[in-house]
C-alpha cells in the first residue's frame, strides 16, 4: 500500500490545526505537547491552536510531557505556530483519576473545534483520547468521536478508517463500526456499501493525492461465504455492491476471505481494505500499527484524525507515554489539509 501520509503538493499553503487534548484524567494533554515539541522542524507549513485548560498542560508539561511547566507553553506559544485556546476545567483533574464533572468539558473541546473547522477558522482537528464512560457519566449519551462528529455536521454516513505510518502504511476502512457481532448482517446493503466504497475513493483521490485508489473488499463470512454454502452475503449484497461502484468508476474489488486476505502479496498494490465489521479488520491492522497508527473520519465536511489509542490512565503523569500516534495523527492532518486546499484551487 502507498504511505499513509502523500506527498505535500508543491506551493503548499499554510494550514491551521485544531487540537482537543482530551480526557484530562488521560495522557492527551501530555501528548500533545510533547508531539508539538518539534512542530517548528516537522511542519512548517501549518499552525497548531491547542485546546484545552491552560494550568493543566502548563503542569502535565512539567509532570509528564518532558517540558518546564509553564515557561514551556510560553516558548512554544513564542514561536507563533503554536496558539493555546484556554477552555476552563470543570473542577481541577489529577493524572488518572477520572472525574464526571469533566464531561462536559471534553465535548465543549470536541464542539469548539468543530465549529470552528465548519466556520473556516481551522482547515483540520486532531483528536486526543477521551473517555466514554466520564461523558456518559455526565448525563450525555455519547458512542464514540466517529458518530458525535457526523451528528454534529449533520453528516448522513461516515466511514471509520485506522491507516498506519512509517514502515506499517496498511489502511483499514469499516463498513459497520460499533455494532453488536449479531446486527452486522442485517446493517449491510447494497447502497450502504455503494456510498461507503464511493466516500473511501472520494476523500482517498482528494485528501491523499491517490489518483485511482485500489479497494480491496472482503466478505462477511468465512472463506467469503464459499459460494452461499456458509451465507450469501457476498452473492446477495457484497458482489452487486462491488459491480455498482465499479460502474461509478471506483476501483474495488473482492470480495475476499478476510483469513487470508491480510498479506504482503495481495495487499502489495492496493491503498485500503474495507472489512465489513470493527473486529475483522481492526485486530489486524493495531497488530501490524500500534503506537504509530492513527484513526481517520472519512466523508465529513471537514478533517478529522486521532490517535489508534485510549486514555492510558496509568500513564498519565509519569512521562511514559509515547507521542508517535500523536505525530503520525498531526502529520496526516497537515497532509491531507493541504491536499483539500489545493484541491479547492484547482476547482
Amino acid at each position: 500500500m502507498e504511505p499513509t501520509r502523500a506527498a505535500v503538493p508543491p506551493q503548499a499553503s499554510a494550514v491551521t490545526i485544531a487540537v482537543t487534548t482530551g480526557e484530562p484524567a488521560g495522557v492527551g494533554p501530555e501528548l500533545t505537547l510533547k508531539a508539538l515539541a518539534d512542530a517548528a522542524s516537522r511542519w512548517p507549513q501549518a499552525r497548531f491552536v491547542v485546546l484545552g485548560d491552560q494550568p493543566l498542560l502548563a503542569a502535565r508539561a512539567g509532570a509528564g510531557g518532558g517540558l518546564a511547566g509553564e515557561p514551556a507553553l510560553a516558548a512554544l506559544a513564542a514561536s507563533g505556530q503554536i496558539a493555546f485556546a484556554h477552555r476552563p476545567l470543570a473542577v481541577p483533574c489529577a493524572p488518572g483519576r477520572l472525574d464526571p464533572a469533566n464531561g462536559r468539558y471534553v465535548l465543549d473541546l470536541l464542539d469548539h473545534a468543530i465549529d470552528g473547522a465548519l466556520a473556516g477558522a481551522y482547515d483540520a482537528i486532531v483528536t486526543a483520547p477521551l473517555q466514554k464512560s466520564t461523558i456518559n457519566d455526565a448525563g450525555v449519551p455519547f458512542t464514540g468521536h466517529t458518530e458525535y462528529l457526523a451528528e454534529r455536521t449533520g453528516t448522513a454516513r461516515v466511514v471509520m478508517m485506522l491507516a498506519g505510518t512509517g514502515a506499517h502504511p496498511l489502511r483499514v476502512a469499516l463498513a459497520t463500526t460499533h455494532l453488536p457481532l449479531s446486527a452486522v448482517s442485517a446493517a449491510l446493503s447494497r447502497p450502504m456499501l455503494v456510498e461507503t466504497l464511493r466516500i473511501i475513493d472520494a476523500d482517498l483521490r482528494r485528501d491523499f493525492g491517490l489518483p485511482r485508489p485500489a479497494i480491496l473488499v472482503t466478505g462477511l463470512n468465512p472463506h467469503a461465504g464459499e459460494n452461499g454454502y456458509l451465507g450469501r452475503e457476498e452473492i446477495d449484497v457484497i458482489e452487486p455492491a462491488l459491480a455498482e461502484a465499479q460502474a461509478l468508476g471506483i476501483d474495488a474489488r473482492g470480495p475476499y476471505p478476510a483469513d487470508t486476505l491480510f498479506q504482503p502479496r495481495f495487499l502489495d498494490g492496493a491503498d485500503c481494505v474495507l472489512a465489513m465489521f470493527h473486529d475483522q479488520g481492526l485486530p489486524v491492522l493495531k497488530y501490524a500499527t500500534f503506537g504509530e497508527g492513527i484513526n481517520i473520519t472519512l466523508g465529513l465536511p471537514i478533517i478529522r484524525t486521532s490517535v489508534d489509542h485510549g486514555t492510558a490512565l496509568d500513564l498519565a503523569g509519569t512521562g511514559r507515554a509515547d507521542a508517535g500516534s500523536m505525530i503520525a495523527a498531526l502529520d496526516t492532518a497537515v497532509t491531507m489539509a493541504v491536499h483539500r486546499a489545493a484541491a479547492r484551487r484547482a476547482g
